[in-house]
């Protein structure tokens, strides 16, 4: 009996936010199936480590320095693939940045840090790379970062909700579009994942959108809600995401508890059409 070609053997896997948490561990799992890896991220020492520590495994890598949120750059991503491997099949738009605190109290600056990286980064991401699937013919697939925050509305999570939302709403609607290509499309949902966002968000914020009053999002304490459920390791997220592109799933969910909560929400909907709710008569 002939064993099955590895889906992920000699393919290119170009993977944004590389330089840690999720994107270098989605990166280490793509090779650990024989990809070849592109890695992108604003952080260019850590990108180089992480390339480094990839290569020495055997893996081909390239890290490209790359700011999602200016589509110029995240073109040149796409050319500087092409360039080193002739193509790319797997892209993971995952870069990301986390923004905590009530709405009413963010400013434009947290609006503008959080849109440009959570939502225009995938916009850049599927802009560069969907029309090269198109063309190339090869299949592939397209994975979108969004989160649970994505599927449902949290307090102290509003910018960060209709970031992702957005992102959401994005990825329905290319995986339609990309079906007749044979291009796969996912959605990434998490919970609590155990990185260092809050750190790096606050780290990597551009110096023209930090707020004046050296306030910037992310922040907790004071009336902040706990954040609900448990909390995995980046790794056990990569491997959801592996097995998910392997099946063609759509929405890739992480937690248990995400169940129940996705529930109540249909349900609330669904209560709306029942007669005594949907009836207009006064």
């Amino acid at each position: 009996m002939i064993a099955a070609m590895d889906p992920f053997k000699d393919r290119v896997a170009v993977v944004t936010g590389g330089a840690g948490g999720i994107g270098s561990a989605l990166g280490r799992a793509f090779a650990a199936r024989g990809a070849r890896i592109v890695l992108a991220d604003l952080d260019a020492a850590n990108l180089a480590v992480v390339a480094k520590h990839l290569e020495a495994g055997g893996a081909q890598v390239l890290g490209v320095p790359t700011d999602v949120t200016k589509r110029e750059s995240v073109e040149a991503l796409a050319e500087a693939t092409l360039s080193r491997f002739g193509a790319a099949h797997i892209i993971c738009n995952n870069a990301g940045v986390a923004t905590f605190g009530p709405i009413a109290t963010s400013t434009q600056k947290d609006w503008e840090f959080t849109m440009n990286v959570n939502f225009w980064g995938v916009v850049y991401g599927v802009q560069a790379f969907a029309p090269r699937l198109i063309a190339q013919r090869q299949g592939g697939h397209i994975v979108n970062t969004a989160s649970m925050a994505g599927l449902t509305g949290m307090s102290w999570l509003g910018v960060y909700c209709a970031s992702k939302f957005a992102v959401v709403g994005l990825t329905e609607s290319l995986q339609r579009e990309l079906r007749p290509h044979g291009i796969g499309v996912s959605v990434l949902c998490p919970m609590i994942v155990q990185t260092g966002i809050n750190e790096n968000s606050l780290r990597m914020r551009p110096a023209e959108l930090r707020n004046p009053d050296g306030v910037d999002l992310p922040q907790t304490g004071g009336d902040a809600p706990p954040l609900v459920g448990s909390t995995i390791q980046p790794e056990e997220l990569a491997r959801r995401v592996v097995r998910a592109i392997e099946r063609k799933d759509f929405y890739i969910l992480t937690h248990p508890e995400q169940r129940e909560i996705l529930k109540r929400r249909a349900q609330r909907i669904d209560e709306v059409f029942e007669a005594e709710r949907w009836k207009l008569d006064l």
